[in-house]
């Protein structure tokens, strides 16, 4: 949103590259746990020294509240605009919702994968509707897929929040996680067949993730940038202004689809800590109190009164600097024969993963020169 309505259409191929990595990223995480029957963060606990394994596992945990300070915020946000609410009422709505959400697990993980698919076309419905209502340039978005460009400091922010907000460093631990116990076998026409589903589901599954991203900020850049609005600077903002643009459902709809994504990220995100302290330090807590001690900053950002949005955008940049920190020895792991077996990368996957892992690095690094500069 913040994207669209500041640069227009001009952030749509990061959208699309993002989508791309995220999707090459996950498909090396899932073969990870259908190769060895490990998780990433139990293979870095295993082969790397121990004062390592705790400094990535600090890391973890900081993306991993980063993602849950963003989502619990956002679905926050989504109750306190449906419902007209105090922000407060909102999170604590949010806690109660995540929890039972979360309680489906002790049923195995297809309830509650059903449940986070079933939010997930909620969204993806929201914005069909949206993009219909705001009926955006294609032509110009076409180009700006062709033409990849950035502007000035605050288009890089965005970029890699956008990247930190697609990729997601927390997801690539936790999807090695339900992939490692689902079907084990090692019969090799069996791995490859399992690869073969497994590739089906990651693209599908990010397709859609990345069209819900895309029509996020094409209708904020018809919307809003296409009318002069380039300031809007919080989500409240955008759901007010959204109704005198497009009418009354649009900015319901803008609503519903906020809630449904807190909601659903937010379970994901707990699952998400639970998998990274096991795999690390080889300890597990009940996940009432994982959920309860994710959600403590959450609280905090709301009762000393910060602005969401921008807690929102900055935590979203947090997450693209923790994405090395977890693809670099995933990377490691699944190009190695002896850990892999019959799934290790070929030659072409290790080399345009390498370029994945260094063009993510050197958005970073840019950043944070940029940041640090001024320019």
């Amino acid at each position: 949103i913040s994207g669209g309505a500041r640069f227009g259409y001009m952030l749509v191929w990061v959208i699309v590259l993002s989508n791309l990595m995220a999707m090459l990223i996950q498909m090396l995480s899932a073969k990870l746990g259908i190769a060895t029957g490990r998780n990433l963060a139990e293979h870095c606990r295993d082969t790397y020294r121990p004062a390592v394994v705790w400094g990535m596992w600090v890391l973890g945990e900081l993306v991993a509240i980063a993602t849950d300070l963003a989502e619990f915020l956002g679905a926050s946000v989504g109750f306190q605009l449906l419902f007209h609410i105090p922000l407060i009422w909102g999170g604590i709505l949010t806690a109660i919702t995540t929890f039972i959400i979360l309680g489906l697990e002790r049923r195995g993980f297809r309830p509650l994968e059903a449940a986070i698919a079933a939010m997930v076309g909620v969204i993806a419905a929201c914005y069909v509707i949206e993009i219909f209502l705001s009926r955006p340039d294609w032509g110009q978005i076409g180009m700006s897929i062709v033409v990849p460009r950035l502007k000035g400091t605050e288009s890089v922010m965005l970029a890699s929040g956008i990247l930190g907000a697609t990729v997601m460093p927390h997801v690539i631990f936790l999807h090695s996680a339900l992939t490692q116990g689902r079907i084990i076998t090692r019969n090799p026409e069996q791995l490859r067949k399992l690869m073969r589903f497994q590739l089906v589901d990651v693209v599908t599954a990010l397709s859609v993730a990345g069209f819900v991203n895309a029509a996020m900020l094409i209708t904020a850049a018809k919307v809003f940038h296409g009318t002069g609005h380039v300031s809007v600077g919080s989500i409240e903002e955008a759901h007010a202004t959204l109704r005198p643009l497009l009418g009354n459902a649009s900015s319901v709809v803008f609503g519903i689809s906020l809630l449904a994504s807190g909601l659903s990220s937010s379970a994901v995100g707990t699952m998400s800590g639970q998998v990274i302290m096991q795999g690390f330090l080889n300890r597990e807590i009940p996940i009432w109190l994982r959920r309860g001690v994710t959600m403590a900053p959450s609280l905090i950002v709301i009762a000393m009164g910060l602005d969401p949005t921008r807690v929102l955008v900055a935590s979203q940049v947090l997450l693209s600097f923790g994405i090395p920190f977890a693809l670099v020895p995933l990377i490691q792991f699944t190009r190695d024969r002896e850990v892999m077996g019959v799934l290790a990368n070929s030659r072409l996957t290790n080399v345009i993963s390498g370029i994945v892992a260094g063009l993510i690095i050197a958005l970073n690094v840019f950043l944070l020169y940029q940041t640090i500069t001024g320019r």
